[in-house]
């Protein structure tokens, strides 16, 4: 799974397409979707278009709150509208502890991957009561949990509690929906090393070892995310995008949502 790969949350279906064929032509090879976005379609036709070799590409997609009970179908359905014949990921997008369906769900999701229909399977928004229930029920752990996080919001104890299970962090709303990169800290630091504030977060992300699913519809922007590699935080500048932690939500709390 590549460490930084493309988002398409809130982008419409019919401008999902020309986002993901810009993103897939400057070099980005994991594609991120969820069935509740409306746009797997526009994905998959980009996908299509794109004419990669299949192997060279990691998507992912997600199953819905609604779909708990009957995850085999929704994900067929995912499969149809992506015009793929298996993911590379796919994950339950919210615990929804309201409901009491996210372990069913789990084992599910379990029982596809030994089936070899999915490559791997995964978890988002999950709190560690959450993962620690679906390892006790079930014994299988979650490859990946996909979390919000950010500068504003960087999950120290849920992290932590990934590293214990061997669980990969990847961070959606990298960037916090913007509401981070005019931080004095941020702007300074990409001042000094002549890059955006986006490219800054993205970089401590990265320096973190966090993976990140940026998202753009700006071809620009979509080009400038993926250009990390040519400059580095030092131990001064990683210590002051960690001093930005305050607990800042873009999204609803996992242990609160319900759909």
């Amino acid at each position: 799974m590549p460490q930084v790969g493309f988002g398409v949350f809130q982008v419409p279906d019919a401008e999902t397409t020309a986002a993901v064929a810009t993103a897939l032509e400057a070099g980005y090879r994991s594609i991120d979707t969820a069935a509740v976005y409306g746009n797997e379609a526009g994905t998959g036709r980009a996908i299509a278009a794109a004419g990669l070799p299949r192997d060279e590409l990691f998507v992912t997609s997600k199953l819905w709150v609604a779909d708990l009970e009957h995850p085999r179908e929704a994900y067929l359905r995912t499969l149809d509208r992506l015009g793929l014949e298996r993911l590379d990921l796919y994950l339950i997008h919210w615990p929804a502890p309201g409901l009491d369906r996210y372990v069913h769900a789990w084992a599910e999701l379990a029982a596809m991957r030994e089936e070899g229909i999915v490559r791997e399977v995964g978890v988002s928004n999950f709190q560690p009561e959450h993962l620690d229930r679906v390892v006790r029920e079930t014994g299988v752990t979650p490859v990946v949990n996909q979390v919000e996080l950010h500068p504003g919001l960087q999950q120290r104890e849920l992290r932590a509690h990934h590293e214990r299970l061997g669980v990969v962090t990847e961070a959606w709303s990298p960037l916090a929906q913007g509401a981070v990169l005019d931080d004095p800290a941020i702007t300074g630091i990409a001042a000094r090393h002549g890059v955006s504030p986006a490219q800054v977060v993205l970089r401590w992300h990265l320096q973190r070892g966090t993976v990140v699913i940026p998202k753009s519809v700006t071809p620009a922007r979509i080009r400038s995310n993926l250009d990390l590699l040519g400059f580095a935080l030092d131990d001064a500048e990683l210590a002051a995008v960690d001093a930005l932690d305050r607990g800042l939500r873009t999204g609803p709390h996992p242990d609160r949502f319900d759909g």
